[in-house]
Formats: structure tokens, C-alpha cells, sequence
């Protein structure tokens, strides 16, 4: 079950991350370092993003099941598979700023890539 318009924002939002970066590259007279601050806060929102888009999935499948508890799709593994991401995201996060040093503003300028994904697609809607 997968949603056109949850693909073509993620797509959007890969395009948004990559488009920031060159950005921040040219911005910063070729300094990698703000490139991967950007990338790194992309793959954060990404991350998150794909968590809470597999948790809505499980639960409208949990939803649309039977009503009979024995045929009942499980929630225990969906569960732990969306606790299991976000533990992993804020270990990353942990990493990339405490240990890799990613410059803050980066990871913020990736992380919004999501945010201009979205505007890009309410665009395209209101032009429709």
C-alpha cells in the first residue's frame, strides 16, 4: 500500500537535500564539511520520515483487518521496528553533533529539505 503523493514527497525531498547541499558548497567556497552537515540532516529527516510513514502504514493495515482477534494483523513487530528507528535517529544524531561536529546550521538546512518538498508539491497542487 503506498501512497503517490507520500513517494513523489520523497523524492522531492532527496532532490530539496541535494539542491541545499550544492548550495551550502558554493556558499562556503567548497567546504565539505557544511556539504555533510546538510546531508547529514537530510538523512535524519529521511530517517524520521520513513519511521512515521511505516507506523501510519502498520496502523491503517491494523485498522482495515479483520475484526476477528485471531486474524488480526500483529502490531508488536511494527512497533518495535518504529521504537528500533527513532532510537536509531537519535543515536545519529548524537554522533553528528557531538562526535562528527557537523555544523548545527547544516543539519538544520538539511532537515528542511522535507519542508520544501512539501512547498514544492503544494505548488503543484494549487497550479493544478
Amino acid at each position: 500500500m503506498s501512497d503517490p503523493l507520500l513517494d513523489r514527497l520523497q523524492r522531492s525531498a532527496i532532490a530539496c537535500a541535494l539542491v541545499i547541499a550544492a548550495m551550502a558548497l558554493l556558499v562556503t567556497r567548497g567546504d565539505w564539511w557544511a556539504a555533510a552537515s546538510v546531508v547529514g540532516g537530510a538523512l535524519l529527516v529521511m530517517i524520521s520520515f520513513v519511521s512515521i510513514r511505516g507506523g501510519i502504514e502498520a496502523l491503517a493495515a491494523f485498522a482495515a483487518g479483520p475484526r476477528d482477534h485471531a486474524q488480526r494483523p500483529k502490531v508488536g513487530r511494527p512497533l518495535a521496528k518504529m521504537a528500533g528507528r527513532y532510537a536509531l535517529l537519535a543515536f545519529l544524531a548524537y554522533v553528528m553533533i557531538a562526535r562528527l561536529r557537523l555544523h548545527p546550521l547544516g543539519l538544520v538546512a538539511g532537515a528542511s529539505s522535507v519542508v520544501a518538498a512539501a512547498a514544492l508539491e503544494a505548488t503543484r497542487f494549487v497550479r493544478k
